[in-house]
C-alpha cells in the first residue's frame, strides 16, 4: 500500500507535464494581446518627469494628449530594445507626432540620464515607478506603443521595439484615421 502512495506524486507530475505540453503545442507565440484596442485609455494619474525628479505635477494618462491624437510609448532606461527603437521615436517627433512617454519601473534620475544621452522624443514623460500604469495598460513588457485618438480611445497597439517602418506607419495611420461618426437617432 505504501508503495502505491509513493507513486501517486509521480503520476500527478506526469499528468501536469502532459497538460502543459498539450497547451504549449496549441498556443501561437506570435499572438500578442491587444485587449485595450477599441477601449478608452485607463484613467491613471502619474507624476510628470521634472528634471530628474517625479512631480510635483501629475497628469491623467487618458487626457495627456489634450484632446489630440497621440502615441503612448512605455519605455525604461534599463530596456535594451528601448534604445533600439529610440531613433524611430526621434523621427516621429521631427514629423510632429505627439508621443507621451511612460517611464515604466524606472528611477526618474535614470530616465533623465537616458533621455539626455539619446535625446528626448516625448512631448511629456510620465513616471510609472511602481508599474501601476503598466498593469492598467495590460503591457507584457517594455517597450510597447499605443496609438490613441483625440477621444482617448486606443486605436492600435504594438508590442516590442518600433524598428520596422511598416509598424511605425501603421500606428501613425491609425492616429490619422477619421473618427467614426456618432450614432444618430432615427425618426419612427
Amino acid at each position: 500500500m505504501s508503495r502505491w502512495l509513493a507513486v501517486v506524486p509521480l503520476v500527478v507530475l506526469v499528468a501536469l507535464a502532459a497538460l502543459f505540453i498539450g497547451w504549449s503545442l496549441k498556443r501561437d507565440p506570435s499572438v500578442k494581446p491587444d485587449a485595450l484596442v477599441g477601449q478608452p485609455v485607463p484613467e491613471t494619474v502619474l507624476p510628470m518627469l521634472t528634471g530628474s525628479e517625479a512631480g510635483p505635477g501629475h497628469v491623467d494618462l487618458k487626457t495627456a494628449g489634450v484632446g489630440k491624437p497621440m502615441l503612448i510609448n512605455v519605455f525604461a532606461s534599463w530596456c535594451a530594445p528601448c534604445r533600439v527603437e529610440h531613433p524611430k521615436l526621434m523621427a516621429l517627433k521631427a514629423q510632429g507626432v505627439a508621443v507621451v512617454g511612460v517611464a515604466w519601473k524606472d528611477d526618474p534620475a535614470d530616465t533623465r540620464a537616458f533621455l539626455d544621452e539619446l535625446g528626448d522624443p516625448y512631448s511629456m514623460v510620465l513616471v510609472d515607478r511602481d508599474g501601476r500604469a503598466g498593469l492598467d495598460l495590460g503591457i507584457t513588457g517594455a517597450p510597447e506603443t499605443f496609438a490613441v485618438d483625440a477621444m482617448g480611445n486606443v486605436v492600435a497597439k504594438f508590442s516590442g521595439p518600433l524598428v520596422e517602418d511598416a509598424e511605425v506607419e501603421r500606428l501613425v495611420a491609425a492616429l490619422q484615421a477619421p473618427a467614426r461618426p456618432l450614432p444618430t437617432a432615427t425618426r419612427r
